[in-house]
């Protein structure tokens, strides 16, 4: 038979499990007094990782933007020079133009010449004319077609295939529109100055071609300034005259003649 627990028995017992309560309640407010120390530890910790990072940003030193190298030119060394001549710096400026008038038997005609365009080929040309190559030679090529005006120069023999005795690779333009002749090919439009170069890459030389007259060209010719309106108007009578059509290529000797007496480099402006 159970035995009937005695009054003082249950109050042992309801005092226990009231004692047993009290504990299980302390405990739970232990854990949650340590959770919150948790929580306010981590916040702390967040707001000062932040407020450091954007100390840092604010006080980082300035980074300079990247420059930039500048172009090295080489000038490959190729058939003899047409004309004694000195190769040009391999380091030319790329920045600013150059004024570069030729004095022809027909006209002044004034070019500007921009470096940011094609840096290589306008050191070329500009070291050319400052050493006298180009004075006192003729211009062996006109061309008088629809979609191909130009007047081609440069070459001291007049052949067609003289040059400064070293070559370097095309710059090729950017921006040119697709000519409304042609679409693989770009509209070198009325007023430029290119380099003419023969049907392999990386054959520029001494040899230009002035355009009076939009032309319809592989964008492969690095174009190199452009044409002032005193120059276009000689070259718009030469081309008037016409061609004798001896160049197979197109073209031919212009029937007006035109030598290129001097090359004059302009002095750069005074600080």
């Amino acid at each position: 038979m159970w035995a009937v627990p005695t009054n003082e028995q249950r109050r042992k017992a309801a005092k226990r499990k009231l004692e047993r309560q009290i504990e299980r309640r302390a405990e739970r407010a232990k854990r949650r007094r340590q959770r919150l120390t948790l929580y306010s530890v981590v916040g702390v910790v967040a707001i000062v990782a932040v407020a450091v990072g954007v100390y840092l940003i604010v006080n980082a030193p300035d980074t300079p933007e990247p420059v930039a190298a500048a172009p090295t030119c080489t000038y490959t060394p190729g058939e003899a020079a047409s004309k004694p001549n000195t190769p040009p710096d391999p380091n030319p400026p790329t920045t600013g133009t150059v004024d570069l008038t030729l004095q022809t038997t027909q006209g002044a005609i004034p070019l500007t010449l921009d470096r940011t365009s094609a840096p290589c080929a306008v050191n070329a040309v500009v070291s050319l004319a400052t050493q006298g190559f180009y004075d006192d030679t003729p211009c062996p090529r006109l061309v008088t077609g629809q979609g191909l005006q130009v007047l081609q120069c440069g070459d001291p023999t007049g052949s067609g295939s003289g040059g400064p005795g070293y070559r370097y690779a095309e710059e090729p333009p950017q921006g040119l529109a697709p000519s409304p002749l042609s679409p693989q090919a770009a509209n070198y439009s009325r007023g430029l100055v290119a380099m003419a170069k023969a049907s392999d890459p990386g054959t520029t030389g001494s040899q230009f071609f002035l355009v009076y007259g939009d032309s319809a060209l592989p964008p492969e010719y690095s174009v190199v300034g452009r044409i002032a309106t005193p120059g276009l108007e000689v070259l718009d009578r030469v081309g008037a005259g016409g061609d004798d059509g001896s160049n197979q290529a197109g073209g031919g000797a212009p029937r007006i003649p035109v030598q290129i007496q001097r090359a004059v480099v302009a002095a750069p402006p005074a600080p």
